[in-house]
C-alpha cells in the first residue's frame, strides 16, 4: 500500500512547469525553424524559375521566328546565339518528332528527362528536382507548339547552403530549448520561494503560538487565498485550542472540590471511632458528591459527543406544547414549594426531532427559570409558529443580568454569581447542553435580560406537513 501511495504521487509543480515551458518553446522553434527553412528554399526556387523563364523565353523567341525550311545547323546556330548569355542554364529542344535541335545539356540530365512528363507552361508548382550522379538539377519540360523545351540548371550552390542552414538552424534550436528550460527552471525555483517562506512559516506555528497570522500582503496575489484560508484554518484551530484550555481547567476546577469534600470527609471520619449513625451520615454526604461527580461526567460527555455529531437521534413528532405542559406537571411540587407559578401561552405545530433530547432542552431552561424566579411569581412560556418555524420563549422575573454574561450564558461552566457554584445550581452545564441540542436540531437560542426580566428564546424548524 505504501508503495502504491508512492506510485501515485503527483509529480512536482517545478518538474510540470519547466517540461511544459521546454516543450512549448522546443516545439515553437521547431516550427520557426522548418518555416525558415521552407521559407529559403520557396525563395531559392523562385530564382531558378526566374533564371529558367528568361532561357526559355530566349528559346522560343527564336523558335517562333525561324520558318520550317531553316537547315538544322543554321537553327542550333540561332538557338545558340538565342541562350549565349545563360551560362547557367541548361536547353534540350526537341521537334515534333522527338528529335533534338539544340541540346547543351549533360548527357546524364539528357537521358535522365527522356521520359518526363511535359508541362503546358511554366510554373513553380510544375518544376521538378532531378539528381544525377555528379549534380542536382531544377527545372522542366514545357510544350512550345510542335516542339518541347527543357531547361534546367543546377542546384547544389542552393542545396549546400540549405543544409548549412539546416544544420545552424537545429543546433541554433537545441541551444535556444536548453535555456529556456534553465531559464523556467530557475524563475519557477524563484517563483516559489514564497511557497517556501510560508512553509517555513508554517513549520515554526506551535500550541503557543497559535495567535500569529501570515500576511496576505507579503506574498503573490495567487498565494493571496492560501493564505487567508490558512489564517482561518488556524483562527479555528487557536479558539478550539483555547476552548480545549478552558474545558480542561473548568473539568480540572470542578472536579477538585468534590473530590477534596471527598476526601475530607472520609479523613475526618476515619479520624477516630464513630458510631453506626455518624458513617452513615457520612457515605450519604459522600454518595452526594458521587452523585454529582456522576451528572457531570455524563454531561460532558454528552456534549463530547454533540460537537463531534456522535449523537444518534431518533427522528419524530414532537408536540412542543405537549411537552412543557408534562414538564409544568413535573416540576409542579417542587414551583409550589417556591410559590411560583408556571403559565402556558400559544400553541404552534410539531417539531421533527428526538423527543427526549428536545424534553432535556425544555428541562434545563424551565428548571433554571423556576430557579431565579422570586417567590410569589410566574414563569412563562409562550409558543408561537411563523411558516416553517417554532419560537419557544421562557421568561421569568428576577434580577437582570448584565450585558457582559450574556454571550458566555451558554458556555461550559459558566457562572454569572461564582459563589452559587455549590448550591445546588449543578456544574454549569445545562445551558451548554441546550445549546447544543437546539442546533443539533438546525435551530438557534438566544437570551436577553431587560426590565427585570430574563428570556430564553429557542427558533426551531417545524415538522414537515406533506400534502
Amino acid at each position: 500500500m505504501h508503495r502504491e501511495n508512492r506510485r501515485r504521487r503527483p509529480t512536482s509543480l517545478a518538474v510540470r512547469v519547466t517540461l511544459l515551458v521546454g516543450l512549448v518553446t522546443t516545439t515553437m522553434f521547431l516550427i520557426a525553424a522548418w518555416g525558415i527553412e521552407r521559407s529559403i528554399e520557396r525563395h531559392f526556387a523562385q530564382m531558378d524559375l526566374a533564371q529558367l523563364k528568361a532561357g526559355w523565353q530566349s528559346v522560343t523567341t527564336e523558335l517562333a521566328r525561324m520558318v520550317p525550311a531553316t537547315p538544322r545547323p543554321t537553327q542550333e546556330r540561332k538557338l545558340a546565339d538565342a541562350t549565349a548569355g545563360n551560362h547557367d542554364v541548361y536547353f534540350l529542344v526537341r521537334d515534333a518528332q522527338g528529335l533534338p535541335l539544340y541540346e547543351t545539356t549533360p548527357p546524364e540530365l539528357s537521358a535522365l528527362i527522356r521520359d518526363v512528363s511535359v508541362a503546358d507552361h511554366l510554373s513553380l508548382n510544375a518544376l521538378s528536382v532531378w539528381k544525377t550522379p555528379r549534380h542536382t538539377y531544377r527545372g522542366l519540360i514545357v510544350r512550345n507548339g510542335r516542339d518541347t523545351v527543357a531547361v534546367a540548371t543546377v542546384i547544389d550552390f542552393h542545396l549546400q547552403y540549405l543544409l548549412q542552414l539546416q544544420d545552424a538552424l537545429w543546433a541554433g534550436t537545441l541551444l535556444a530549448c536548453l535555456i529556456s528550460v534553465i531559464v523556467a527552471r530557475l524563475a519557477v525555483q524563484q517563483g516559489h520561494a514564497p511557497l517556501r517562506r510560508i512553509s517555513a512559516q508554517m513549520r515554526d506555528m506551535t500550541t503557543e503560538r497559535l495567535d500569529v497570522r501570515l500576511d496576505p500582503q507579503q506574498v503573490p496575489v495567487e498565494l493571496s487565498d492560501l493564505v487567508i484560508a490558512f489564517n482561518a484554518m488556524l483562527m479555528r484551530i487557536e479558539q478550539t485550542f483555547q476552548r480545549l484550555r478552558n474545558v480542561s481547567a473548568d473539568i480540572a476546577h470542578e472536579l477538585r472540590t468534590p473530590v477534596t469534600n471527598l476526601t475530607t470527609h472520609t479523613q475526618v471520619a476515619l479520624s477516630k471511632a464513630r458510631d453506626v449513625d455518624a458513617y452513615r451520615e457520612v457515605l450519604y454526604s459522600n454518595l452526594e458528591e458521587f452523585e454529582r461527580m456522576g451528572t457531570m461526567i455524563s454531561d460532558m460527555l454528552f456534549l463530547a459527543q454533540a460537537e463531534q455529531g456522535l449523537l444518534r437521534q431518533a427522528s419524530a413528532d414532537v408536540n412542543v406544547a405537549s411537552e412543557v405542559q408534562e414538564l409544568f406537571e413535573y416540576f409542579e411540587a417542587w414551583a409550589e414549594d417556591r410559590t411560583v407559578g408556571l403559565q402556558l401561552q400559544g400553541s404552534a405545530g410539531a417539531i421533527r426531532g428526538d423527543r427526549p433530547m428536545l424534553r432535556r432542552a425544555l428541562s434545563n431552561i424551565i428548571s433554571n427559570a423556576i430557579r431565579y424566579t422570586p417567590s410569589g411569581q410566574s414563569v412563562t412560556v409562550s409558543v408561537s409558529q411563523s411558516g416553517s418555524r417554532v419560537t419557544i420563549e421562557v421568561c421569568n422575573p428576577g434580577p437582570e443580568i448584565k450585558a457582559e454574561h450574556l454571550p458566555h450564558l451558554f458556555d461550559r461552566f459558566y457562572r454569572v454569581d461564582p459563589s452559587r457554584q455549590r448550591r445546588g445550581e449543578g456544574a454549569g452545564l445545562g445551558l451548554a447542553i441546550v445549546k447544543s441540542i437546539v442546533e443539533s436540531h438546525g435551530g438557534s437560542v438566544s437570551v436577553t435580560s431587560k426590565n427585570s426580566r430574563t428570556c430564553f428564546v429557542m427558533h426551531m424548524p417545524a415538522a414537515y406537513r406533506g400534502t
